[in-house]
């Protein structure tokens, strides 16, 4: 596609006439590029997700391709069988506006590669979590559907990762994500306590929003988390220091099951399909 065909072009009304308003596709057409860097014709037809500037380099040092947007807010790069990498940034506010701007692509699948926060003595660090679902913490999501709503990825593509997963000699861990826009909570008990009871595999600050609006823009959409710390033990918040330490032995292999995962998607999940109700 031309640059031309989507770039936004002003609208004068005639005198006495209310302004025409840019519908929502116009909008996430003009701003994927914008935000990203990258032209629009570049991103494909399945998509990884992340946080992570290292995973976006590691990316293109394995494929030989060009990282567009280093100085934008996101990072794209997009290597030669269709496959892209988006650096988002962080937190919820961030993750729904990656998802509503790839409404602009409609790619056919997108997972994201993020880090949690392991919640249970079962969870250690480096383990793998693909979540069945995420609680709404967050705020963000409440924007596109009632808090009634759940926050699930789809089952199809999340059943054709937990296959590469197991191609790869790991073991995984299913269960709920709790999704929040605090950042420093870890020394808030109350808030420790609540987590208890709602009886969360982990935390995070991305997944439930990415479901949801992947939901509500009929992307089919998962999480593969990697637990990066154990934040309700004494010894288990995350420091700079411990987290280079995560991804320098785990990172690889987080990357590597996605890359795979999404490069068969085409084989593996043919039949996903989107009802309107």
């Amino acid at each position: 596609m031309e640059e031309h065909e989507y770039r936004l072009k002003p609208h004068i009304p005639p005198h006495g006439a209310p302004p025409r308003l840019l519908d929502k596709l116009q909008i996430a057409k003009n701003w994927l590029p914008r935000y990203t860097g990258m032209p629009l014709d570049r991103f494909g037809d399945y998509i990884l997700l992340t946080n992570f500037q290292h995973y976006i380099n590691r990316f293109a040092e394995m494929f030989g391709c060009d990282i567009y947007g280093e100085d934008r807010a996101m990072q794209a790069a997009t290597n030669n069988y269709g496959l892209t990498i988006i650096n988002f940034g962080m937190g919820s506010p961030n993750a729904a506006t990656i998802m509503d701007l790839l409404s602009a692509r409609q790619p056919g699948g997108v997972l994201f590669l993020g880090k949690c926060g392991g919640l249970k003595t079962s969870t250690e660090i480096g383990h793998l979590i693909l979540p069945i679902a995420a609680i709404r913490g967050e705020g963000t999501s409440d924007d596109y559907f009632p808090p009634a709503v759940p926050a699930l990825p789809s089952f199809k593509l999340h059943k054709y990762v937990s296959e590469k997963i197991i191609a790869h000699g790991c073991d995984y861990r299913t269960g709920v994500v709790y999704t929040t826009n605090r950042r420093v909570w870890e020394h808030d008990a109350r808030f420790h306590e609540r987590l208890r009871m709602m009886t969360c595999i982990a935390i995070d600050m991305e997944t439930a929003t990415l479901f949801v609006v992947g939901h509500y823009n009929q992307i089919p959409r998962g999480a593969l988390l990697l637990i990066s710390d154990v934040p309700l033990t004494p010894e288990g918040v995350k420091t700079e220091e411990s987290d280079e330490l995560v991804t320098q032995q785990w990172a690889e292999t987080h990357l590597q099951i996605g890359i795979d995962a999404m490069s068969g998607m085409d084989e593996g999940c043919e039949l996903i399909r989107h009802f309107r109700y």
